[in-house]
């Protein structure tokens, strides 16, 4: 188990480490689902402190682009208690309402914690890669938009190469992978959520992570 993102403080306020962490995770890794809960539950506010939002980034219209939107919608049908679900399949969060998305958050909730994930690219041996990172999200830098910064901490899946024609190699993206991605980050979301909050779910085995809706 890698060192956690932040030091907890005695009332289980967040803490920065200091520096700007990133962690690295293969999509493949049998274990990744729980170290990305273990990661994430050391982090998220718990039951009874800051309001937690997910936003999911990104189109349901393009293969590549929509692992934020899977992801919440994902989140959305179990009915992850505690957290408040932005950016689905049916109703995502991308570049035309982004900055309203968050100016409603920030009108409706006092200093929530926000927990942002998008699809990346990058180079050849991250595809399949899932990172968590300090701080907000920089959605659109792979295909060179200039949208809000989202989050303070953020999941990406590299989902194919970066490099050329961007918008095109998100588009012939395998669906097969942003699937496998989505399954495996919103199974880790759940169980940290399990961990912070109290309600009635059970562990999901090994083998059963290939079927987590």
């Amino acid at each position: 188990m890698k060192i956690p993102l932040y030091k907890k403080t005695p009332d289980n306020q967040r803490a920065s480490t200091g520096k700007n962490r990133k962690e690295l995770f293969s999509v493949e890794d049998p274990k990744t689902p729980y170290t990305l809960a273990e990661l994430l539950a050391s982090v998220l506010p718990t039951s009874g402190k800051n309001q937690l939002i997910f936003v999911g980034v990104g189109s349901d219209r393009s293969t590549g682009d929509c692992l934020g939107p899977l992801v919440g919608s994902k989140l959305e049908e179990r009915r992850s208690p505690g957290i408040v679900v932005l950016g689905t399949l049916g109703d995502p969060v991308h570049a035309l309402n982004l900055k309203e998305t968050l100016e409603n958050i920030n009108r409706q909730f006092k200093n929530p914690f926000i927990l942002a994930v998008d699809a990346a690219l990058g180079s050849k041996k991250n595809v399949g890669m899932i990172k968590i990172e300090e701080g907000p999200l920089l959605p659109g830098l792979a295909v060179k938009k200039n949208l809000p910064a989202v989050g303070d901490l953020h999941v990406t899946g590299t989902v194919n190469v970066s490099g050329h024609m961007e918008h095109l190699v998100l588009q012939n993206t395998r669906l097969f992978l942003v699937m496998n991605l989505a399954r495996v980050i919103s199974a880790g979301i759940h169980m940290a959520l399990r961990k912070n909050y109290s309600f009635s779910c059970s562990f999901p085995s090994s083998s059963d992570l290939r079927d987590v809706p």
